[in-house]
């Protein structure tokens, strides 16, 4: 998925400035895709000036006017085209789980800290969805009941609560192996043959 494609679905979701749009980036687009505000802002005047958005000049007392992006038909088509391609399965790129594999050559217990370091990272992720989910969509202040595109968001955001409630029981999983492992490990080295020697119990 491109970053276009992201901009396309919070437009129709509903049509905002470029602030409100990474606001969201921070929030609830945030549960499935991340930009910054620069690469935000970058492609919304390229979606305008190739007329897949169309943009209005909203005045703000006291304030410049506020440009209010909306998602113009071509941008609907550009969606729509994309909707019924086919995309491939993700292919996971995981720098921590190559880390804790390399910890067999070197100390495990030094790798401790980073894993708790993620394990917080995580858990912090976690507490803002289940909060976005309380109050978004099964509080006392959701609606009820919830339409289609709020049925359709509150699943996306719920399988970023199981993937992080996951990742954090595998991060548990982790420490206490790298905690029993300790520092009685030692560095192991290839052995004369060539081939890694394995980790001394």
């Amino acid at each position: 998925m491109a970053l276009e494609h992201a901009i396309l679905v919070s437009l129709l979701e509903k049509p905002g400035s470029g602030y409100e749009l990474a606001r969201r980036f921070e929030r609830s687009i945030g549960y499935f895709w991340t930009a910054t505000h620069q690469q935000i802002y970058r492609v919304l005047k390229r979606m305008e000036s190739e007329g897949v958005l169309g943009v209005e000049d909203v005045p703000q007392q006291g304030r410049p006017d506020k440009k209010v992006y909306s998602v113009a038909d071509p941008g609907r088509a550009v969606l729509s085209q994309w909707l019924h391609e086919p995309i491939e399965p993700e292919s996971i790129r995981h720098d921590l789980a190559v880390k804790i594999r390399g910890a067999a050559f070197d100390d495990p217990a030094s790798l401790i800290e980073e894993v708790e370091r993620h394990h917080h990272i995580h858990s912090d992720r976690l507490a803002r969805y289940l909060t976005g989910e309380l109050r978004d969509f099964t509080g006392p202040d959701a609606p009820a009941p919830l339409d289609a595109g709020q049925r359709l968001q509150h699943v996306v955001l719920r399988g970023g609560i199981a993937y992080e409630r996951m990742t954090i029981a595998w991060l548990d999983d982790v420490l206490a192996t790298l905690r029993t492992l300790g520092t009685t490990t030692g560095v192991a080295g290839p052995d004369p043959q060539g081939a890694p020697a394995r980790p001394s119990a």
